[in-house]
């Protein structure tokens, strides 16, 4: 390796290629996220962005490879010319196996980079095939940030808690469950927002459980929205102060919908009337007067005087079988 972490094949680059001994720079950006089968991390895409703002205030022109999986579309690594390009760029990300090792088939006329990556073994085919490797981390050589520290502030999303159930066997032919979650996740899926699925269920034995209301409740305070087909993802919500996008999943309405009636909630879509442009409405709703309305739900749910069943239950105690008051 060079001063600066670089590898040089034992052939140098043939970039003159197609493109002819002159041509200008233009550079084909890959990652994980242009194969098929690989992954796009957050991180990879962050590094990503980093580079091509780098390239853009350079005023290098380029391009950037996606894997149809994940953008649809956009320029697939295979629709790629390699007449087009004089470098190619892989960015982030762990420097091995044959996908990697294919870029240099592919574009062997080309100067490759890697930039931003973890060498676990130098003598890999993917990362000798480069002709310059500029590592975040390798072996003997000095750890450099990852790129994806150096990305521009991002503005902020919604954040989502999202608690469903499949359950709820009791309510027979009325139940609409499955077709519920299905339309809610789809729409979450095209809804810009940090999703977050919760389960008020509780375990000591599943890292993935909260083990104690307190531990559910101080996620829940966290968040922008719960979307829910819950009785108590609904309640627990607006007890945290945090507005409940509620579904009710029983034809005819159930338990969501008398709960939603208790608190006088209208953030409540039925079965019957579930679609995109209903949950777009309370969606909306939601984000702009549903956290003033959801704090004054938790102040009366804190400062109301009691009411409910309780005060029946005390007096219904105080009372034998026959009626009669205790001795």
């Amino acid at each position: 390796m060079d001063e600066a972490g670089g590898r040089r094949p034992d052939a140098e680059p043939g970039a003159a290629g197609a493109r002819g001994a002159h041509a200008a720079p233009r550079a084909l950006l890959t990652g994980w996220f242009s194969f098929l089968h690989g992954e796009a991390t957050a991180g990879d895409v962050l590094a990503l962005h980093r580079l091509q703002e780098v390239l853009d205030a350079s005023g290098i022109p380029h391009d950037t490879a996606w894997s149809p999986g994940f953008r649809p579309g956009e320029l697939r690594l295979e629709e790629a010319d390699p007449a087009r390009y004089t470098h190619v760029v892989f960015v982030c990300g762990p420097l091995h196996g044959p996908q990697v090792a294919a870029l240099h088939e592919r574009y062997t006329h080309c100067v490759r980079i890697a930039v931003g990556v973890s060498v676990i073994d130098p003598g890999d085919p993917a990362v000798r095939g480069f002709h310059r490797v500029l590592p975040r981390d390798a072996r003997g050589v000095r750890p450099t940030p990852d790129l994806a520290a150096a990305t521009p502030a991002l503005p902020a999303t919604p954040v989502a808690g999202v608690v469903l159930t499949h359950g709820q066997g009791e309510y027979g032919g009325r139940r609409r469950h499955e077709e519920v979650a299905e339309r809610v996740t789809d729409w979450l899926t095209g809804t810009d927002c940090a999703r977050v699925e919760l389960d008020t269920r509780l375990a000591r034995g599943d890292w993935r459980l909260c083990a104690t209301p307190a531990q559910l409740q101080s996620v829940l305070a966290r968040l922008d929205v719960v979307v829910t087909d819950r009785l108590h993802g609904l309640v627990l919500a607006l007890r945290a102060g945090v507005p409940a996008l509620a579904v009710d999943p029983v034809a005819g309405g159930a338990k969501v919908t008398a709960q939603a009636r208790v608190y006088r909630w209208p953030a409540l879509v039925p079965a019957e009337r579930l679609t995109d442009r209903e949950l777009d409405r309370w969606w909306r709703w939601c984000l702009v007067s549903g956290r003033a309305a959801a704090r004054r739900r938790r102040h009366a749910f804190r400062h109301a005087p009691g009411r409910g069943p309780t005060r029946t239950l005390v007096e219904a105690l105080r009372t034998m079988p026959d009626g009669s008051p205790p001795e």
